[in-house]
């Protein structure tokens, strides 16, 4: 399973890719309207950070509007993926995208049924939100097995993007049930690694180390 971290903060990105382990990127408009930049000069940004794909959002509603404002978030970097949202008119420009050799990723997915339109129109990824719904008590973990699922039985090439990611725990599961990329925030990204017999046992072992070395 890829791993992608859901932020635009590039302190955080670079912090995380210099542990090794991150293959991409997904912003939002919210998260990238808190660093109080330029848009496509900070898309730019990440995609020299990052050898991956970076998901950036469109902002339009409107089939042709969000066609055209993919067309220009693609033309930046090899590594942007167009973010349609998961509405009629953003199906309609994730086919006419798609046709043109675009890859997108379908947000703000949160039905099986959504899923399967958002593969039958040829999208790169799909992106259930499992947090938001476990936070209306739903099974997000579930659909991401459903989802899995019906790809697999008809072969679908649409990857299937775990996101509203809240603990590590999502990404444990998310990973038995078989997605392609998990993205996470990078508070959740550092946790992976944590663990308190880690620390007990290294710092038992430095201990010792320095006993040996005072006797």
């Amino acid at each position: 399973m890829k791993i992608y971290l859901d932020t635009a903060n590039v302190k955080e990105i670079h912090e995380a890719v210099s542990q090794g382990g991150v293959d991409g990127i997904t912003t939002n408009p919210s998260l990238a309207s808190k660093e109080g930049r330029d848009f496509k000069e900070l898309l730019l940004e990440i995609c020299r950070i990052v050898d991956g794909p970076v998901s950036a959002e469109v902002i339009s509603v409107e089939a042709d509007a969000i066609v055209k404002e993919g067309r220009e978030l693609a033309k930046l970097h090899k590594n942007v993926v167009v973010k349609c949202p998961l509405i009629p008119e953003g199906l309609k420009a994730t086919k006419r995208l798609t046709a043109e050799g675009i890859r997108v990723n379908v947000t703000l997915c949160f039905s099986p049924t959504q899923a399967l339109l958002a593969a039958k129109a040829g999208a790169w990824c799909v992106s259930p939100f499992i947090g938001r719904l476990d936070d209306v008590s739903s099974n997000g973990m579930e659909l991401i097995r459903q989802i899995v699922t019906i790809y697999r039985n008809y072969d679908f090439k649409t990857q299937v993007l775990v996101a509203s990611v809240r603990h590590p725990q999502h990404v444990v599961e998310a990973a038995l049930a078989g997605g392609d990329i998990c993205t996470m925030p990078t508070a959740v990204f550092h946790q992976l690694i944590k663990h308190p017999l880690t620390d007990i046992g290294l710092k038992k072992f430095l201990a010792d180390w320095d006993a040996q070395r005072q006797r």
